[in-house]
């Protein structure tokens, strides 16, 4: 049997795929799919039976669940608009051909993605901690004067771990706007200024609208992340004070490993964050994406 040139390179382009389509198959979809029969399961420890919708049902009475939900969109409200701002003006800054030492301050802008996450949250805990780092120059400058227990306040203890999701995942985003400015021709601001735009009219009406599918892009990446929150509200407050700074993964967690386990009831919770990122992401990319 022959094969003309054609169908020897889609071959061999199969032949090249096929481990990595494996390897996400048994490591991503696989896992995916047994946890949605999980789901479907209820009991605790290893004496599972089915139990079809239960575990759905179940959560829309589950007080902590709501609980955990509402924290997870705090987070999402406030934090992922901050940061993705941030994201574009030190972008912008970065991109200007009259800034010096553009390698040293890139990788500054991007320090804080190669720390851990954990110990990122143990620092940040350190540094809000009664007899931290905070308290004391607040103290010093005589903007406060007693040390506050930041961790313990509800309002503040969010406030605290938005400002550590912020301060770590700025750079990641500033990487894509970075790449897709570079992508924008000089030509079209040079056109703009000759017409006699300034730099804030050519900000809002070429760099926002080009680089809006990476706009786009990092939103929907920005809420998954926000949705799958664990290791600062694990580390930082472990849910506290009360449940004030619970999310859903780490309610997962616990109703994994830290309550009786109920393994069944934790998979319809983690499903629940796909259900969010799944709508979210189509809501997104029906009011972001204009092409037609």
């Amino acid at each position: 049997m022959k094969f003309t040139l054609e169908k020897k390179t889609r071959l061999w382009g199969w032949i090249f795929v096929a481990p990595a389509s494996l390897l996400i198959f048994f490591m991503s979809f696989y896992p995916m799919i047994q946890a949605l029969i999980l789901s479907l399961s209820s009991g605790r420890g290893n004496s599972l039976k089915f139990a079809g919708i239960n575990n759905y049902i179940r959560l829309l009475q589950d007080a902590q669940f709501r609980v955990a939900v509402r924290n997870v969109f705090i987070y999402l409200i406030i934090q992922v608009p901050i940061m993705l701002v941030l994201a574009l003006i030190l972008a912008s800054i970065l991109n200007s051909p009259r800034l010096k030492a553009k390698g040293f301050f890139r990788a500054l802008v991007f320090l804080p993605c190669a720390t851990g996450l954990v110990s990122a949250s143990i620092i940040f805990k350190s540094f809000f901690s009664v007899d931290g780092f905070i308290n004391l120059m607040l103290t010093r400058l005589h903007i406060i004067s007693t040390s506050i227990d930041w961790l313990t306040n509800p309002i503040l203890a969010k406030g605290v771990i938005i400002t550590v999701i912020t301060w770590r995942w700025t750079g990641y985003n500033t990487i894509f706007y970075l790449a897709g400015l570079q992508t924008i021709e000089k030509s079209v601001y040079e056109a703009a200024r000759i017409d006699g735009a300034n730099a804030a009219q050519a900000f809002f009406r070429i760099t926002v609208p080009l680089l809006g599918p990476v706009i786009l892009l990092t939103t929907i990446m920005s809420t998954n992340g926000t949705l799958q929150l664990f290791d600062e509200a694990k580390v930082m407050t472990n849910g506290g004070p009360g449940n004030a700074t619970q999310t859903i993964s780490q309610y997962v967690y616990n109703l994994s490993f830290l309550y009786a386990p109920q393994f069944g009831y934790a998979a319809a919770v983690s499903y629940t964050i796909l259900i969010m990122v799944a709508i979210l992401a189509f809501i997104q990319m029906k009011i972001g994406d204009k092409r037609q």
